[in-house]
């Protein structure tokens, strides 16, 4: 155990010489490497945060944009909604302006068919009462006229009517 405490002189020179030899090694061959790495990583590190910043950035941008089309939609969705309502309204006051004046012509032409029909009717209904006057006065005549005299007498009164002496 004395042995590890005391070190022996040539083997403390040894020991720094092969120190100082890995050192040396190790600055040349590894060092390098290590630090370039290293570097090479903080860049990426740096880089990946600044595509992180303009990322937030163009999602801050995006969202802003989407809130405006969002916004423009809405106003151009209630604009075609209000003409829409506009149009229904304005085709249903056209239907029904349109009804009515049907519904008036449709009026017009029934009191004008009735109108014709009462016109036939009573054009027939004179027909017929004048037929039937007709028939009873030749009733009439005949029996008032059967004999020679009568019909002699009316026809010389009807001669003295007449307008053509």
């Amino acid at each position: 155990m004395g042995a590890l405490l005391s070190p022996a002189l040539g083997t403390v020179i040894w020991a720094s010489i092969a120190f100082i030899t890995v050192l040396l090694l190790m600055r040349r061959m590894a060092w390098g490497p290590i630090l370039k790495a290293l570097s090479e990583r903080e860049e990426s590190i740096a880089a990946a945060l600044n595509e992180a910043e303009k990322a937030r950035q163009e999602m801050a941008t995006l969202s802003d944009e989407n809130e405006r089309l969002l916004k423009e939609a809405r106003v151009e969705r209630d604009g075609i909604l209000k003409e829409a309502r506009e149009t229904a309204t304005q085709l249903i006051a056209e239907a029904r302006a349109k009804a009515r004046e049907e519904a008036e012509r449709d009026l017009a032409n029934a009191r004008e068919a009735i109108a014709v029909e009462r016109k036939a009717a009573v054009a027939e209904l004179k027909a017929a009462v004048a037929g039937l006057s007709i028939d009873i006065a030749e009733r009439v005549l005949r029996q008032q006229l059967e004999r020679n005299e009568a019909q002699q007498q009316l026809v010389n009164k009807l001669i003295d009517e007449s307008p053509l002496n």
